[in-house]
């Protein structure tokens, strides 16, 4: 695989100029990480030229897996944020979102510990991923982005587990993002689980469907403290949204070249594992646990926007709905959609495409 982000062979004085304002904008942290990247070459060095790179980027101390794809350079940038934990999007990236690329610069990352990130940089054994490290991982890579690609933001997207992180880096450092769209929101640990549990189990009782219902009474009400309770309650959950929701097209789950190597394949299994462990805890006390978005507060500094699926049986519309009621924001906006459920499908995808135009463009134009 090509490398990206080479070191420059253009003199140091050159590149402090081109990226002065940029980190003297950044937050004091940020802007001494932003310093960090300084070293390396300008990307948009003409408006109209195309991106396509991939590679390792150090971002909190590890190589963390980054790819940048788009038709111009001028477009703005969408970093996306994607859900699991453990669960990168960007072997599947080009099948999803690759339209998109002719309006926008689409960034895919790797989290640390999942995917390409987990196979170059594997975690200690005896370590687990916290919120607050990687929404530091998160804000570093978009101060980084910005500087590197010439922007003064970026476009925040998130999506399941990317919500929370997504809600969590656009509350610490607004300064950084046009606006958060999040779709498939979580908002709160101890809220999210029981309407969740409880719905569900309404459903399978309606249905008289002995063997699920057998899962959900095996595993009891929420909160759970076998890290397995979550897992078997979710293939419950996706086997129920199938039965009310379009399915996305087959095209769509199938890696891209790179990602489907023996290697690439058992690097994003292992760290799929690793990041449910530390997204459910051994014994209910994973990051997870460790949700609720309202204390954070509901006053944001930028607009957001939220596409969600009216079947979603774990982050269920009306949690989201309440979450999204409660916010104050320059501006907000809500879509619920009547044939997707929890993952995406062509009807999430574009409706977020829509926003995206709409709403969020001419927020930057």
């Amino acid at each position: 695989m090509p490398t990206l982000f080479t070191r420059s062979r253009i003199c140091a004085a050159l590149l402090l100029s081109a990226f002065a304002h940029a980190v003297l904008a950044a937050p004091p942290a940020l802007a001494t990480k932003a310093a960090h990247h300084v070293g390396r070459a300008p990307a948009c060095t003409a408006k109209k030229r195309k991106l396509d790179e991939k590679g390792f980027v150090t971002i909190g101390g590890i190589e963390q897996w980054v790819t940048v794809k788009g038709d111009s350079c001028a477009n703005p940038i969408i970093l996306f944020i994607s859900g699991g934990p453990g669960n990168p999007l960007s072997p599947y990236s080009e099948a999803i979102y690759g339209a998109w690329s002719k309006d926008f610069t689409l960034v895919q990352w790797d989290q640390r510990g999942a995917g390409m990130t987990y196979g170059r940089s594997p975690p200690a054994p005896d370590s687990v991923l916290t919120l607050q490290q990687m929404s530091d991982d998160g804000a570093e890579l978009a101060a980084y982005l910005a500087h590197r690609y010439g922007k003064k933001k970026v476009i925040l997207w998130g999506s399941s587990w990317g919500s929370i992180l997504g809600v969590h880096m656009a509350k610490a450092h607004p300064e950084l993002f046009h606006a958060y769209l999040g779709t498939s929101q979580l908002v709160s640990y101890r809220e999210n689980q029981a309407v969740s549990y409880a719905g569900l189990l309404a459903l399978v009782r309606a249905a008289d469907d002995k063997s699920a219902l057998a899962v959900l009474e095996g595993v009891g009400a929420p909160p759970w403290t076998d890290p397995r309770s979550f897992g078997k309650v979710r293939r419950v959950i996706r086997r129920y949204e199938a039965k009310v929701t379009t399915p996305p097209p087959a095209a769509w789950w199938k890696p891209a070249a790179g990602y489907s190597t023996p290697k690439a394949l058992a690097d994003y299994e292992a760290g799929e594992e690793y990041s449910f462990v530390s997204f459910v805890g051994m014994h209910g006390d994973g990051m997870f646990s460790q949700v609720d978005l309202p204390k954070l507060g509901t006053d944001f500094a930028i607009p957001m926007f939220f596409v969600e699926g009216a079947h979603d049986l774990l982050a269920t519309p009306d949690v989201a709905r309440r979450y999204y009621d409660s916010l104050k924001a320059p501006q907000k906006y809500l879509v619920m959609l009547e044939h997707s459920g929890h993952d995406p499908n062509q009807e999430v995808v574009d409706a977020e495409y829509r926003i995206l135009k709409e709403r969020i463009l001419p927020l930057i134009r």
